[in-house]
């Protein structure tokens, strides 16, 4: 069985938590307070779900989703990542996460800032232009009319891979949009993040944004 390890335990993280479990996933989830913490959310995902030390679950994980605050990504434990995808949904908050120049100035992203982190892991974009609630009650079946679509991007064409059949799964088209450093076009602010859109529609958006705002 597939292990999900997933760091960040937030709403992101635990919305992709509770859709794994439904289709099948064994699931260790941290976050920066300690398993302890988690024993109500663990308990409510059941018996494929555990709780762990952020080192624990990227340790056990067979890929990973990092769902952190973009200012402690740096806290994301390296070596246990190390030859694993890693799914990230960081979006760049500085009223949240101070100011960073370089996101800025439009001469990284933050997808890019976690691989630059995690040299030896393949670090692809994911479920960060969705709202939470919506990761357990929009998606629908391969080839449904109108079928909502999400974006990925990574260095890494099997990471995209992943990404992709993951998307697929939990009921999600799939647009790639490239390498990370093309992943600034579904971040905050731009026209395709949060929107509810089919993949046609995606594309549209992507195109429209701007690398500055």
């Amino acid at each position: 069985m597939t292990t999900i390890g997933i760091i960040g335990a937030g709403r992101i993280g635990s919305q992709v938590a509770r859709k794994a479990v439904q289709l099948g996933y064994d699931v260790v989830i941290s976050n920066s307070r300690g398993p302890e913490t988690l024993q109500d959310l663990v308990a409510e995902l059941g018996p494929t779900a555990r709780a762990a030390t952020a080192a624990e679950a990227a340790t056990a994980g067979d890929f990973a989703v990092v769902t952190v605050p973009l200012k402690n990504y740096k806290d994301v434990p390296v070596e246990p990542l190390a030859g694993k995808v890693v799914i990230d949904t960081n979006n760049y908050y500085w009223e949240r996460d101070g100011r960073i120049p370089a996101l800025d100035n439009g001469e990284t992203t933050t997808s890019g800032m976690l691989q630059e982190h995690l040299p030896q892991s393949k670090v692809a974009k994911g479920f960060n232009h969705i709202m939470a609630k919506d990761i357990t009650t929009d998606g629908e079946p391969a080839g449904t009319e109108g079928r909502r679509a999400l974006a990925t991007a990574s260095d890494y064409p099997e990471a995209a891979e992943l990404v992709t059949r993951l998307y697929d799964e939990f009921g999600f088209d799939t647009v790639n949009v490239g390498p990370l450093s093309e992943s600034w076009r579904v971040e905050r602010d731009r026209p395709a993040y949060v929107a509810r859109q089919t993949a046609a529609q995606l594309k549209d958006n992507l195109a429209k944004a701007q690398r500055t705002i």
